[in-house]
């Protein structure tokens, strides 16, 4: 036995097959068992080729020429007939994918197609919205609070339990005013037209274009809701004059949405806003904004509308322009409807079902004059909104002008 393990020991190991091994046992023989080798599978093998091939040659053949010319070539291997008319028409005519031109920019910020607010250099751009330290419009002068008609408004929303108002009222004789809920946030609806309409003449006091500009109207202005202007023929030319007027006496989506658009879009309003100290006010949505998503509060619409009448804030044509358009609003059966004979208002309304209000300022035929701003939360298009609102005008008619 120990002359065999010896042998068998002592033998070269190149000499025993790979496929044998070596199993020692309890006897001290040993037993070379043979491993089967596996086969490979002959049809998977190759079906696997046939994939790898099949990927590799369409994207040599679809990928990388096109990838090649509309980026590397144009990037990191500028040539003069890139930026001439010939090699790229000759391109263009044989596949119109080499027609199309490499946006760095668009490449670095991919969102900016649909998140832009603000064009340079016939670039879109997306920029903060800064607020100034010093702000353009002054705030009211308040005294004190006329506490016995905040009684009677609070009198009267017991009366409307499904109405979440925010009033605020304030009167030019002392400064006295009644505030309710005056600051809380709430949708704007089309009472948003109001600092649109501001901020397009604050454009116009700055050159940028005149009243007198036409915009054409193509179908990415045309909105739906209220306003007859979306029904309107496509391309057709309209001036800033009537944009505006049927902006604010229709309450016309499609007009605001070509104001905005003039103007370099919703964040240039919401820049004028800040500029003019209104820090609650803001545009998210063109309009129609059903949602909501676009804010106010009383107090904000409030001072907007007395600067109405500051020198150093609006001009006075542009003062005439905007007073003109806001005493012609067709839509007279919200506060107005509760003014006494005689009265005169300017203002706008805004309703989107849930929200429905109106701000504007009210001229009496005595002399008294003062600012009314009715915010109203509602079941969807409920009634009890409307006369909430027509009876609070009431009650602050009676209550300031007697």
């Amino acid at each position: 036995m120990y002359a065999y393990r010896q042998q068998v020991n002592t033998r070269p190991l190149h000499v025993v097959p790979q496929h044998y091994v070596e199993k020692p046992i309890r006897t001290g023989k040993v037993v070379r068992k043979k491993v089967k080798k596996k086969k490979k599978n002959l049809f998977l093998e190759l079906f696997r080729l046939l994939v790898n091939l099949s990927f590799l040659s369409a994207f040599a053949v679809f990928v990388l020429p096109t990838s090649y010319n509309t980026l590397i070539k144009q990037v990191f291997y500028p040539t003069k007939l890139d930026t001439e008319i010939g090699y790229k028409n000759v391109l263009a005519k044989e596949n119109p994918a080499y027609s199309t031109s490499v946006n760095l920019y668009s490449l670095a910020f991919p969102t900016v197609n649909y998140l832009s607010n603000n064009l340079f250099d016939n670039q879109l751009l997306l920029t903060p919205t800064i607020q100034k330290i010093h702000s353009e419009v002054t705030t009211m002068y308040q005294t004190s609070e006329i506490k016995s008609l905040k009684d009677q408004l609070i009198n009267l929303m017991r009366s409307y339990p499904t109405i979440k108002p925010a009033i605020y009222v304030w009167e030019y004789d002392q400064g006295q005013y009644v505030d309710i809920n005056a600051d809380k946030i709430y949708p704007a609806a089309s009472i948003i037209k109001v600092p649109v309409l501001v901020r397009m003449f604050k454009s116009i006091e700055a050159n940028q274009f005149t009243i007198y500009d036409e915009m054409k109207m193509i179908e990415q202005y045309r909105s739906s809701g209220s306003g007859n202007l979306q029904y309107s023929q496509a391309n057709r030319n309209y001036t800033m004059d009537y944009l505006a007027k049927i902006m604010i006496q229709d309450s016309d989506n499609t007009s605001t949405n070509m104001i905005m658009a003039k103007m370099g879009g919703m964040d240039d309003v919401n820049v004028g806003l800040r500029d003019w100290g209104i820090s609650k006010t803001y545009v998210r949505t063109w309009l129609p904004d059903l949602n909501g998503t676009n804010k106010t509060t009383a107090l904000d619409m409030a001072k907007i509308l007395y600067n109405l009448d500051n020198p150093g804030f609006l001009n006075i044509n542009s003062r005439e322009y905007i007073i003109d358009y806001m005493s012609h609003v067709k839509n007279d059966r919200l506060i107005k409807a509760g003014l006494g004979e005689g009265a005169l208002f300017i203002h706008k309304t805004g309703d989107i079902g849930t929200m429905l209000g109106d701000a504007g300022i009210v001229f009496a035929p005595n002399g008294k004059k003062y600012i009314v701003v009715i915010l109203a939360k509602r079941p969807h298009n409920a009634y009890q909104g409307k006369e909430f609102i027509v009876r609070a005008s009431e009650l602050i008619y009676k209550a300031i002008v007697g």
